[in-house]
């Protein structure tokens, strides 16, 4: 199996949650915060009937870049499990199996490579504390996307309670 079927299939595999979005992408396709906008798109599209009326998120890529902040490997793989496994929402209430998604998460990492270079908009998911730069209109929203050996890929959680 070729490196871009794999990373498609893992990423829809961390993606198969109700709202949780995710794509692979080759590096030509665009800038991370160009693929994550379009992802959030996907998203808010998909998700319309849930958002609250009137509210506001970035709009552009540009607001969407500023959303995002460099992040390590090994937090991304962590994050990358949580959003597939986890709800943002009710937190404490798996929503599939956390090593099976740990598991996965790893392997995007692996795929990507030691240089790959990962982002997200999560500040902190401390129980209690959970802070965020929002990259969609939804009350609720979880991202991280990494980008090396040729790809990007980006796993997107919205949520409202």
């Amino acid at each position: 199996m070729d490196v871009a079927t794999e990373l498609c299939r893992l990423i829809t595999s961390l993606a198969r949650e109700d709202g949780v979005f995710g794509r692979a992408f080759t590096v030509s396709d665009g800038s991370v915060p160009e693929l994550v906008r379009e992802v959030a798109i996907e998203a808010e599209r998909t998700w319309k009937q849930y958002a609250v009326p009137g509210a506001t998120g970035p709009d552009t890529v540009s607001e969407t870049g500023q959303a995002l902040s460099l992040t390590d490997r090994q937090q991304a793989v962590k994050l990358m499990g949580y959003l597939a496994a986890e709800d943002l929402v009710f937190p404490g209430l798996p929503r599939r199996d956390r090593a099976h998604a740990h598991r996965t998460a790893e392997r995007v990492a692996h795929l990507l490579g030691h240089r790959s270079v990962w982002h997200t908009n999560i500040d902190d998911l401390s129980p209690g504390v959970r802070g965020w730069n929002p990259v969609t209109r939804h009350t609720f929203d979880g991202l991280v996307a990494g980008t090396g050996e040729g790809f990007t890929v980006v796993l997107l959680q919205v949520g409202e309670d």
